[in-house]
């Protein structure tokens, strides 16, 4: 583990940061009896964009991979989010849009969990998801929604073109109003006895399928 923080101290002092020795107790006063290993940073806080830029940088879209965006619609847990963040980054996607109320915040425990990836990857927060929802058609992206109820598999979707992945709240699922505004509503297909999966593995395994049939296509 020294070694470990050693390489750590360098690679921190390499980029700026100043480093300040503390006793573990004041390590464990700091970040409040949270697990810190030995380490504690602080930094700027990470702010959300708005809608607005969702729609400039659709508007102005260059890359040659279509978009792939993830929705998550009442995801709360901080975990979850940060994990859900973390997949979203490994996949490629090109932003995780949430709604302003009823959705977890972008706070520490996300960016630990998220590993990184809650600095890379855009998070768009709006004011209502289903507007948000039926605008990104009228600009020409799919919306495929997740839903245990549904008839159509996730490996019988076309994820090739612009596509939004709609992931619902654990136990609750989607709302409504999320899941009328879905082009495609899909499941998973689930062989054991358990009915569903924790969100973050079932966006892991979705955003998977994306890119499996992108670089097929490609």
């Amino acid at each position: 583990m020294e070694k470990r923080l050693e390489e750590l101290a360098v690679k921190a002092e390499q980029l700026g940061a100043r480093l300040v020795k503390q006793p573990r107790e004041m390590l464990d006063q700091m970040t409040q009896g949270a697990a810190h290993q030995g380490v504690v940073a602080f930094c700027k806080p990470l702010v959300a964009e708005g809608e607005e830029s969702l729609w400039l940088k659709l508007r102005a879209w260059s890359a040659p991979t279509p978009p792939l965006l993830l929705v998550l619609d009442g995801v709360t847990d901080v975990h979850n989010f940060g994990a859900c963040l973390r997949s979203a980054d490994a996949a490629g996607a090109h932003g995780v849009i949430v709604a302003k109320d009823k959705a977890a915040p972008l706070n520490a425990t996300v960016r630990k969990v998220a590993c990184g990836a809650a600095e890379v990857v855009p998070v768009y927060q709006v004011t209502n998801l289903t507007r948000t929802l039926e605008k990104l058609k009228q600009e020409g992206v799919w919306i495929a929604g997740t839903a245990g109820e549904a008839a159509t598999s996730l490996y019988e979707v076309d994820f090739t073109g612009p596509m939004a992945l709609v992931m619902g709240a654990e136990g609750k699922g989607m709302r409504r109003l999320t899941r009328e505004a879905c082009d495609h509503l899909v499941k998973l297909p689930m062989a054991g006895q358990v009915s569903s999966l924790n969100v973050s593995v079932a966006t892991g395994i979705c955003l998977f399928e994306a890119v499996r049939q992108r670089q097929l296509a490609s």
